[in-house]
């Protein structure tokens, strides 16, 4: 049976309760132009199932997603002739989440286009970086 939240816009897309400009689907992964996108072409690729962040989707479902991602990505490249493309994906509100059903964006980009993501930053001391390192490493074991 399927995982859905009843209050989730995505879930309601999947359902097929709201319309979308749809790109690709398959019996897990769900793809379509954002309403609101950063360049024409850029999409939204989601699992069907409702995982509210990257780290609940289930490892099983990685295989369907990355074929989606890089299928979708090559033909978005190619339908509006970008230069390039971004991949991102944003988990909880202080990362730019708005909708939390755990999605990818693909977002066409030009080299003229002028769009900056983020800022630059450094680590303290690069003594601070190697313990963050370590830490993360920590705790993956």
């Amino acid at each position: 049976m399927p995982i859905a939240d009843s209050e989730c816009i995505f879930c309601k897309i999947v359902a097929g309760e709201i319309p979308c400009a749809k790109v690709f689907e398959s019996d897990t992964v769900l793809a379509f132009l954002d309403i609101a996108p950063v360049h024409p072409g850029h999409a939204l690729v989601l699992p069907k199932d409702h995982h509210p962040t990257l780290m609940d989707i289930p490892p099983a479902l990685g295989n369907d997603l990355f074929k989606a991602l890089s299928a979708v990505g090559g033909a978005v490249m190619e339908a509006t002739g970008a230069d390039g493309l971004n991949l991102m994906q944003n988990n909880y509100e202080a990362a730019g989440q708005l909708v939390h059903h755990a999605h990818f964006h693909l977002i066409p980009r030009f080299a003229d286009d002028g769009l900056k993501l983020w800022a630059q930053s450094s680590y303290e001391t690069p003594d601070h970086m190697q313990k963050l390192a370590a830490t993360i490493a920590g705790l993956l074991k």
